[in-house]
């Protein structure tokens, strides 16, 4: 308890609801709630408006609380009669009201809580900015106008007439900053009395988590809600700012965002690297050897020196000079060196980590798995009695895991496998997200014991896959590390013009730790790592035979296109955007057209990269990755307590609206005139014309509107259909998964999968296509190309 002779030396204060911010709190009176609990009133020194705080102050001291008064219960009369469609009853005078966001939650809750609670879902916001008007007041300190929308009046309606026979109201939204300005929202909307309010935070849907925090329950966070507050607004001032310039200069349909737009920025400067990209030629040359007398204990080393230096290998004309020398050296053994290599588990799963190990494994995209996460949150009936909340909040950037998780993690790794499989000390994690909220935990099932296959006959598959994949990761992360046994091996070659030194490594899985419950995926632009088995009995000083050169020549590859894994990867290392911000703006980017999917790689549209260059050149602020991040640490700071949110908002907008006024004179009308295909219209023998409309690129006739002639324009990829000689282009299935496909469909019906490249196959002249790992594959002999070679003359 704090010192009351140091705290009577500071000044009270309190929440102003008027001017929405801190007051020092102007002719203070002790008072007590009808539940006995103290609190102060006075008024603000600005505005005059009535503010209230919770808590014993010194002014109490001596005070002491009056009794409860008790109740009448109403009558029969008084409770009337419900009309058709009323659902609840009014509270009765014990009735304490719970407020959650949604009716799954809300039955999960209202299962642990019992009696005496009314638990009612607001089905998400109740308030919001309109969304016909900017709806912020940029004269009045950036005050927003906010709206109750049609379709949640009821709901709010029906929350005040519950609260008004409550004695106690709780409101258990989700716990993160946008939970918190719901709850603050349902206080204004429904005008809640303050004095019965209290805020409830829980981290898992599980009974000693719902019943520790109605145990201790705290006042709303209003620094957390103007931190959503500041952020909901900077996206409004720059999504209703840019987005109609972009309308009026290029097209409608088009929007801008705040995170939106830098993370298109990434996916463009990627494209354009991939294609100033021009690939270099270079050689690597193994040997396979074996000792003398052992032709069965082959083993395959690599060329790492040349004369003590790494080789240079740009050319064949390099490598076949030092081929002739090796085949007449002399080799032996000069070191061996064996170790024990200790590999960790990955740590427990954060919101981007989910999303991107989802998309490896399950192919889920973003959206998908927090939509699944959002149904095990909030509870599914597993056969015990009810609704069960089966893994911790999905929307966290911390690792920490509490210490009641990791023993019982601990006790049941101990039983299923043994007490080597768990380290001396449950490890600790460190968070790779910057300004992570270090008060969340980690993405785990509420219970270790709740296995994947107890609960899998309960669970669609898509739940079961996604709650197998949090469940392994968690375990996994709190056991033991996998061990390997690693060998070295140096041959060092004696030959008339140079001297060699050929290496050999490998591994051998000693103890398999982890390993006997997950393994993280890696990226598919992730090298992997060729196993070279090493037979047993080489010793140092031992003379090998060389079996055979094996030189092979490649080229350096572009970097890789972005996948929604990577680029939620980039953008929580950069410090871009917020956990629960990750899925909409990769939903946002396809949807306007920004960007499509070929396989799993994000490909930048034309359209996105005309206003990508366009807001680079008029926003460089807007568009700069380490501004984005510097406005989110803001944020952060906001939601600490440490800056002020109108002063935020106020140092970000001067210089963008100096930026606006320069851009409506300098960026001109982007005209797209329609262009001549070079065929007539069937209907009428006018021109066809390639024209612009709200879903992209289609073909008319040039007649229009006397002739309303249009058909679908397609992408060619400049190859041939091997079936019938027409043109493959790219289509989409329902889902807006690229295939490619004959252009003469449905007369032909050849389809792939994978993208066609233009040049044939050198070896049988079949369609070639793009295949893993860099190569082209041909669908009618099967032979493989390197892909750089096949495209050596596009790049």
């Amino acid at each position: 308890m704090a010192n009351p002779q140091g705290e009577a030396t500071q000044e009270l204060t309190g929440y102003c609801t008027r001017c929405r911010t801190q007051r020092p709190i102007q002719n203070p009176e002790p008072v007590f709630t009808r539940n006995g609990r103290p609190a102060v009133r006075g008024t603000c020194p600005v505005c005059g408006s009535t503010i209230f705080r919770f808590g014993a102050t010194p002014l109490h001291q001596g005070l002491t609380p009056p009794p409860s008064p008790p109740r009448a219960a109403k009558s029969k009369k008084a409770n009337g009669t419900r009309r058709r469609g009323q659902k609840p009853k009014p509270a009765g005078p014990t009735t304490k009201l719970v407020i959650v966001e949604s009716p799954a939650k809300a039955r999960t809750i209202s299962r642990y809580l019992g009696k005496g609670y009314v638990v009612k879902a607001s089905l998400g916001h109740v308030r919001d900015l309109l969304r016909s008007q900017m709806s912020v007041d940029i004269e009045n300190n950036f005050k927003p106008k906010y709206r109750v929308p049609n379709e949640k009046r009821a709901v709010v309606k029906e929350i005040a007439k519950l609260a008004q026979n409550a004695d106690e109201i709780y409101i258990a939204t989700d716990p993160d900053r946008e939970g918190e300005a719901i709850a603050w929202h349902l206080l204004e909307a429904a005008k809640l009395d303050p004095a019965r309010v209290r805020r409830v935070e829980f981290h898992e849907i599980t009974k000693p988590a719902i019943e520790r925090a109605f145990a201790n329950p705290r006042d709303i966070n209003m620094n957390l809600v103007n931190a959503q507050q500041a952020r909901r607004i900077l996206d409004r001032l720059v999504g209703y700012t840019l987005s109609p310039l972009l309308w009026r200069k290029v097209r409608s349909r088009l929007s801008a965002g705040r995170v939106q737009s830098v993370a298109l920025r990434l996916v463009v400067e990627r494209e354009r690297e991939i294609q100033s990209f021009v690939p270099k030629e270079y050689w690597t040359i193994d040997a396979e050897f074996h000792p003398k007398g052992r032709e069965d204990a082959r083993y395959r080393a690599q060329l790492v020196k040349v004369d003590g230096q790494d080789p240079d290998l740009p050319n064949e004309d390099a490598v076949k000079p030092l081929l002739a020398d090796m085949e007449k050296a002399s080799y032996v053994i000069t070191r061996i060196k064996r170790g024990v290599r200790r590999r960790r588990p990955a740590a427990p799963f954060i919101t981007s980590t989910l999303q991107q190990e989802a998309s490896r494994r399950l192919g889920f995209s973003p959206k998908r798995t927090m939509a699944i996460a959002q149904q095990l949150y909030e509870g599914l009936d597993v056969g015990e009695g009810g609704a069960t909340g089966l893994i911790t909040y999905m929307r966290t950037d911390s690792t920490y895991v509490s210490p009641l998780a990791q023993k019982e993690a601990r006790e049941f790794i101990v039983q299923t496998l043994g007490p080597d499989y768990v380290p001396p000390k449950p490890p600790k994690y460190q968070t790779r997200a910057r300004h992570a909220q270090e008060a969340h935990e980690a993405i785990r099932p509420t219970s270790v014991y709740r296995t994947p296959e107890k609960v899998k006959p309960y669970l669609t598959q898509d739940q079961y896959r996604l709650y197998k994949l949090i469940w392994q990761r968690f375990v996994a992360s709190q056991m033991a590390p996998a061990v390997y046994d690693t060998i070295s091996v140096d041959v060092e070659g004696k030959g008339e013009a140079h001297q060699y030194l050929f290496r050999a490594t490998g591994s051998r899985l000693k103890f398999r730790g982890y390993l006997a419950v997950y393994e993280e995926a890696k990226d598919e632009d992730t090298p992997r790592e060729q196993a070279m088995p090493i037979p047993e009995g080489l010793e140092e000083g031992q003379p090998q035979e060389l079996v055979r050169l094996i030189p092979e020549q490649h080229f350096t590859q572009p970097p890789p296109r972005y996948t929604e894994a990577s680029l939620i990867r980039a953008l929580e290392e950069k410090g871009i955007g917020r956990p629960s911000t990750y899925a909409p703006i990769m939903t946002t980017l396809q949807q306007r057209g920004y960007v499509r999917k070929e396989g799993k790689r994000l490909v930048p549209t034309e359209i996105g990269m005309l206003v990508n260059d366009l807001l680079v050149k008029h926003f460089p602020d807007i568009m700069d990755v380490n501004f984005t991040a510097r406005m989110e640490e803001d944020l952060d700071r906001i939601a600490a307590g440490r800056r002020d949110w109108v002063e935020v908002l106020r140092e970000f907008y001067e210089p963008f609206s100096e930026e606006v006024e320069r851009a409506q004179k300098a960026i001109p009308v982007v005209k797209r005139e329609a262009e001549p295909i070079g065929r007539n219209c069937p209907k009428c023998g006018a021109p066809l014309v390639l024209r612009w409309g709200r879903f992209g690129k289609f073909i008319s006739c040039s007649n229009y509107p006397q002739c309303r002639y249009t058909e679908p324009w397609y992408e060619k990829t400049g190859a041939k259909c091997p079936k019938c000689g027409g043109d493959l282009v790219v289509r989409r299935t329902r889902k807006g998964r690229i295939f490619y496909g004959c252009i003469n469909y449905p007369n032909c019906d050849f389809t792939t999968w994978k993208r066609p490249l233009p040049k044939p196959c050198p070896e049988c002249g079949g369609l070639l296509v793009e295949a893993r790992k860099g190569t082209a594959q041909c669908t009618q002999c099967q032979a493989t190309f390197p892909l750089a070679e096949v495209e050596g003359e596009k790049a």
